[in-house]
């Protein structure tokens, strides 16, 4: 057994199917791009890994059960990669808190940096989102992301300003939790001429937010608010990360923090 692990560390989903197209995804191209280290699995949500635990018998550690998992084994050197989107509360409470408390505890334990930190990796994720289907001027594709009660949550006006900057105009970016929210969004897309709506998750697992709030039968769902307002409406669940581009920015912050070390 090797001193040196990655430990990839998600919010979790019940949804079995995107999990592995999503989390697993990520998760086998680390272990496969660096194969000095053992890559494991935790999750943040303990209410996930509680569903998955008695529904499946599945059992996933969350970040402190892995952390004392790795003391156990004599690891000396863990690099947290976390998949969240950005550094928002679960980071800050599930991860940077847990991780603050085994500092003494292991040799290295650098935590890298989530999917959005650098303009690079909004740069990435921009390339990857608007590769992705070709969509006339009368289709506007609006992305649901989560949305988070921290001061992170800027993330989601910044890449809407840069996706205007690129000449993306029919590009919407809002979120299910915080602002913008749907009424924001709606109300920028009024603005134009649009007779179809292409829902999205931009999130990087299309879970219950995608499954439900987004693409949802309910009259409250973004599915059928939109088309209650006279939209066509298609909803596209997949999350981010099964695109291997959005993988691939992971991959080079394992590769950041692990050249940290030297």
């Amino acid at each position: 057994m090797t001193d040196k692990i990655i430990l990839v560390v998600s919010f979790g989903t019940s949804y079995n199917n995107n999990r592995a197209l999503t989390i697993g995804a990520i998760e086998k191209d680390i272990d496969e791009a660096f194969p000095d280290y053992e890559m494991r699995r935790a999750f943040t949500s303990q209410m996930v890994i509680n569903i998955l635990k008695k529904r499946d018998g599945l059992a996933i550690d969350n970040v402190e059960e892995a952390l004392e998992r790795a003391l156990d084994d004599g690891v000396k050197t863990v690099i947290i990669q976390p998949t969240h989107i950005m550094n928002g509360t679960e980071y800050h409470f599930k991860i940077k808190d847990t991780v603050d408390k085994y500092i003494d505890k292991f040799e290295n334990i650098p935590i890298a940096e989530p999917l959005l930190i650098s303009d690079e990796d909004f740069e990435d994720l921009i390339a990857s989102i608007t590769s992705k289907g070709d969509y006339d001027e009368d289709t506007a594709v609006v992305f649901m992301g989560h949305g988070s009660p921290a001061e992170s949550n800027m993330v989601y006006t910044k890449l809407q300003g840069m996706l205007n900057d690129k000449g993306f105009d029919n590009y919407y970016i809002g979120t299910v939790e915080a602002k913008p929210d749907y009424d924001d969004v709606l109300a920028m897309v009024k603005e134009g001429d649009y007779k179809k709506i292409v829902l999205k998750p931009l999130m990087v697992v299309a879970g219950d937010h995608a499954q439900n709030d987004m693409a949802g039968d309910e009259e409250d769902s973004w599915k059928s608010m939109f088309a209650s307002e006279g939209y066509e409406v298609e909803c596209v669940i997949e999350g981010l990360a099964q695109s291997k581009d959005i993988r691939d920015v992971y991959i080079k912050h394992v590769q950041n923090a692990i050249d940290g070390l030297n």
